[in-house]
């Protein structure tokens, strides 16, 4: 059986992922910081914002079998005008959205390199392209995860893995709940007029994780509504 790693799978898109996933015929092990819930998967608790809970986990899974799929959902917010960012704030955002993937990606494409087989999909954000007043900092980190799976993608191409960066807009998930009183005004941005479903989301990753996806790689795909295919002027 086809087995994926699934990194923040307990809600939101991460759930979402995980059902999509176990519906298509993968074994899924799945990560959670806080409490696991009753998703058809393995659950491994992760807190990703601790670094050396990372590379402890990370060597775990360096000398095993390789994986057929990784799927990077886990992240963390932090909004902060640029003018008063919080540095401390900031690094453990990096942390969270960005170095605890490298880490883990690290550790599972040299067994799929070996295999030549693999998918790794990066679920970041379109601010990881566009500018946002206070996103800031969240933007940086997910910036570098598309440098990041860019670089992943071309080095490790001729080794039949894939690497891909998933980029949705708003999405109906308990991230946006503190956003509620201002959820019209965002939709109305959006040229479909909705907030995107978590899994409309994870049917993108369940394609990038296909064996039809094998000639994806490196690829930024905004899951968005048309949002930032928009100069969002009003008419």
């Amino acid at each position: 059986m086809t087995r994926a790693l699934v990194i923040g799978g307990r809600r939101g898109i991460g759930a979402a992922v995980v059902r999509t996933l176990t519906e298509r015929g993968f074994e899924v092990t799945f990560t959670y910081r806080t409490d696991a819930n009753d998703l058809p998967a393995t659950a491994l608790k992760l807190d990703l914002s601790d670094r050396t809970e990372v590379e402890t986990f990370a060597k775990t899974l360096e000398d095993g079998p390789a994986w057929d799929a990784l799927v990077q959902v886990g992240g963390t917010t932090y909004d902060a005008l640029a003018a008063m960012m919080d540095q401390d704030k900031a690094e453990q955002a990096m942390q969270v959205n960005y170095f605890a993937f490298t880490r883990i990606a690290r550790a599972v494409v040299r067994p799929m390199m070996r295999a030549r087989n693999g998918r790794i999909v990066a679920v970041g954000s379109v601010i990881g392209q566009v500018a946002s007043q206070g996103n800031t900092a969240y933007g940086a980190t997910k910036a570098a995860l598309l440098a990041y799976v860019k670089g992943l993608a071309i080095e490790s191409a001729r080794r039949g893995v894939t690497v891909n960066y998933v980029a949705p807009g708003f999405v109906d998930t308990e991230m946006m709940a503190p956003f509620a009183a201002h959820r019209a005004a965002t939709e109305a941005r959006v040229p479909a007029g909705r907030y995107a479903r978590p899994e409309e989301i994870a049917a993108v990753v369940g394609f990038l994780v296909s064996p039809e996806a094998g000639y994806v790689n490196g690829a930024f795909i905004p899951v968005d509504g048309g949002l930032t295919a928009s100069a969002g002027i009003p008419r």
